[in-house]
């Protein structure tokens, strides 16, 4: 029998450890409670491939939204303290933010848009994909979320 190599065994463990950062898949379990907002039950499929939708959360994130003028988009994403969503960056023309309201948890990102002109919008965020608590394992890995909406 050969001997394993502490760099071989080294490289194995930290594959599994990276490995176990992104399965948790907002099962509500572990991980500090978190949970993913499910998509809209109005969601609602266009000839341009888009879908209308008043809200968003984590699991819209790829999705091409359609507003019209005078709509307005709301986007809840639930993080946790240990692994906090940064807020809502924009970047395109057609909306103009508007009140979202009070964010009371420690890691969401909740904002809210209105649809004021015709053109395209891409939505972002991003959060860590592992915890990042003293004393756990943890990883440099990003959990990003996008949306583009489209404004007629």
């Amino acid at each position: 029998m050969r001997p394993i190599r502490k760099t071989t065994l080294a490289l194995a463990t930290l594959t599994l450890l990276l490995a176990g950062c992104g399965t948790e898949a907002g099962n509500g379990k572990g991980g500090g409670g978190d949970s993913v907002s499910p998509s809209s039950p109005t969601s609602t499929p266009t000839a341009t491939g888009c879908t209308t939708r008043t809200e968003l959360g984590a699991t819209d994130s790829g999705d091409t939204v359609c507003l019209a003028v005078g709509d307005t988009i709301r986007i809840s994403l639930d993080g946790t303290k240990s692994r906090p969503w940064k807020p809502v960056a924009v970047d395109g023309s057609g909306l103009e933010a508007t009140n979202s309201g009070i964010v009371l948890l420690p890691g969401d990102a909740s904002s809210a848009y209105k649809a004021v002109s015709a053109g395209q919008v891409r939505l972002s965020s991003q959060r860590p994909l592992c915890a990042t608590e003293t004393g756990r394992v943890s990883c440099k890995g990003i959990q990003e979320w996008r949306v583009t909406v489209l404004v007629t």
